[in-house]
């Protein structure tokens, strides 16, 4: 079983390529900017595995092909790598923005297209897209986010539908705060004030993989983590009024 997970230097990819690559009869791309991180996270893996130091925001698909070659077909795709931009709308860095929706949402969509076809072909195959709770709940101040993960995550159900019956499955992750992650550090420390921000239950990168890797077992179709926050998912109008409600004004 070949698995590429994206972004898998630190936080959830990191986690995720540990539950997948503890199977010493998988085969493991990993993909990442920081070299030095997925040699250090490779080396204690059973699983065969091969860095791939890569800017997916430049070129995603270049590094493909070579990957292919080496490990064999890809059988599970996981699209996790993506940044966070945080300012208020009118004088976020409007270059890191774009780069943002590169990343989060073009790059992932590029590299399901690449990897589809021979999935059809083989009428086998798993993407496994992590969005975000910023796609059920969106949090001011987060503008670029907001759209690249509500983008991916609307793209990821779709799909789901499209494949129906192809023997490729699709499972799409809402994850809420990952508390170790540095991009819920980022958050916290920016916005720490904001009382909805502090209520939401929160869950580490380890026990996220599990579900994760538990879901996409499943056959499931989505996976919002922590549980409690599917409550955004079933009352999105109720949702909304507390982040309106409780959400403090962005200077």
């Amino acid at each position: 079983m070949h698995v590429i997970v994206t972004g898998a230097s630190s936080g959830i990819g990191e986690a995720i390529a540990r539950r997948y690559g503890a199977r010493r009869e998988a085969r493991i791309t990993l993909v990442a900017r920081r070299q030095e991180k997925l040699e250090a996270l490779a080396a204690s893996l059973p699983a065969t595995t091969r860095v791939v130091a890569a800017d997916l925001a430049e070129n995603p698909t270049a590094w493909l092909d070579d990957a292919v070659a080496a490990q064999g077909p890809v059988d599970v795709l996981v699209n996790n790598a993506g940044v966070q931009v945080i300012g208020p709308t009118a004088t976020v860095d409007v270059e890191a923005g774009e780069r943002s929706l590169v990343l989060n949402l073009h790059a992932p969509l590029r590299l399901i297209q690449a990897v589809l076809l021979s999935m059809l072909e083989r009428r086998r195959g798993h993407l496994i897209t992590i969005a975000s709770m910023a796609a059920l709940a969106p949090t001011p101040a987060m503008t670029y986010y907001n759209a690249s993960k509500a983008g991916i995550a609307a793209a990821s159900e779709a799909l789901r539908g499209e494949l129906r019956g192809t023997g490729v499955e699709v499972l799409t992750v809402y994850p809420g705060i990952i508390g170790e992650t540095a991009m819920a550090q980022d958050a916290l420390a920016t916005y720490g004030s904001n009382l909805m921000l502090r209520l939401q239950p929160t869950s580490t990168a380890a026990e996220l993989a599990e579900a994760i890797e538990r879901a996409a077992a499943r056959g499931h179709a989505r996976l919002i983590h922590p549980r409690p926050n599917a409550f955004a998912r079933h009352f999105p109008a109720a949702t909304r009024w507390l982040m309106d409600r409780f959400t403090p004004p962005v200077g």
